[in-house]
């Protein structure tokens, strides 16, 4: 969404819209379309959350996931969600040292800056269950001590919504923890002869080209600038009737908790200023909300027999609710 009205920033943003240009066009290199899908990944990393890419096998989500890793200069990690994976593959374990007669801990590899989780419904509930803490507090307690993860941390999962074989539903509480949950779609037939041009005259690793953009500190002082954007007291309460009518809505048997209603507020404002503006609008609002509700509401089994998607109880919602001015 682009706002082409001339206004006056408070905030020096120009830094900010450069780079974000700047990495859609790295990206662009090799990834063809999916425009909607990076610039939402570039809100929730701004807006410090955690995303879940949903989609069928071969949409780039994966490879998507490690450009992000390649653009931005910190520490990255890839753990490959199976149905053996134990908590401890994930989080670490403490080792008994028999030099000095004591245990020591050995981080596992959620213990970096980006983390990629393949196939996240893969895993039993155990597994799912060791990432609760680190995705929503940014630590990890073991065996009575805490070790806190250096910003950024992001997790960017995968999974695919079709193979029902061998996969295993996420906990609400889990789903609930993704500030987006962004639905991948197949491309369009230009684009996929785009994509298949691309490989055949490529000659080496795609990714071996691609330029970092933004360090650690970038990102903090981003995050910084996002976070003092403006937003109309009138607009935190659009936010609020939004969430407070999927509690109400009598298509859904689960509504959103208050931690949507975060989500919706830093996101809007993410990419407020991914547009270049100081002050959140409306539209920003509209354009967050289905990626931060879809998936922490569920349909009632009548409406999901009948057909009717998440995605209709939102814009439905939308609808409803007067937009103000």
């Amino acid at each position: 969404m682009e706002n082409n009205e001339q206004f006056t920033n408070r905030i020096d943003l120009s830094k900010l819209k450069e780079s974000v240009g700047t990495i859609k066009s790295e990206i662009a290199k090799v990834i063809v379309g999916q425009d909607k899908m990076i610039e939402l990944l570039l809100t929730a990393i701004l807006a410090d959350g955690h995303i879940l890419l949903e989609g069928v096998p071969g949409v780039a989500k994966t490879l998507t996931a490690k450009l992000m890793a390649r653009i931005i200069d910190v520490d990255f990690s890839r753990i490959q969600f199976t149905p053996d994976l134990m908590p401890s593959d994930i989080l670490g374990t403490s080792v008994f040292n028999l030099k000095t007669s004591e245990f020591e801990f050995k981080s596992g590899p959620i213990f970096t800056n980006i983390v990629l989780i393949d196939e996240i419904n893969r895993a039993p509930a155990k597994t799912q269950a060791a990432l609760f803490e680190v995705m929503e507090e940014r630590q990890v307690s073991i065996d009575g001590q805490k070790f806190v993860m250096e910003p950024p941390f992001i997790t960017i999962a995968t999974q695919n919504p079709i193979d029902q074989e061998g996969t295993y539903r996420l906990p609400e509480a889990q789903l609930d923890r993704f500030l987006f949950k962004i639905s991948v779609g197949y491309p369009s037939l230009d684009e996929e002869i785009l994509i298949i041009e691309g490989e055949h005259s490529r000659k080496h690793d795609p990714l071996a080209d691609i330029k970092t953009i933004l360090g650690a500190q970038e990102i903090a002082d981003y995050r910084e600038k996002v976070a003092s954007l403006h937003v109309d007291n009138h607009l935190m309460k659009y936010i609020a009737q939004i969430v407070h009518e999927t509690r109400q809505n009598k298509s859904l048997f689960l509504g959103a908790s208050p931690r949507a209603s975060l989500g919706i507020l830093g996101a809007a404002k993410a990419l407020a200023a991914i547009n270049g503006r100081d002050f959140v609008v409306p539209e920003d609002i509209k354009e967050v909300a289905l990626p931060v509700l879809g998936h922490r509401i569920l349909l009632t089994p009548e409406k999901e027999m009948e057909g009717l998607g998440t995605a209709q109880v939102i814009e439905q919602i939308i609808d409803k609710i007067e937009v103000p001015r």
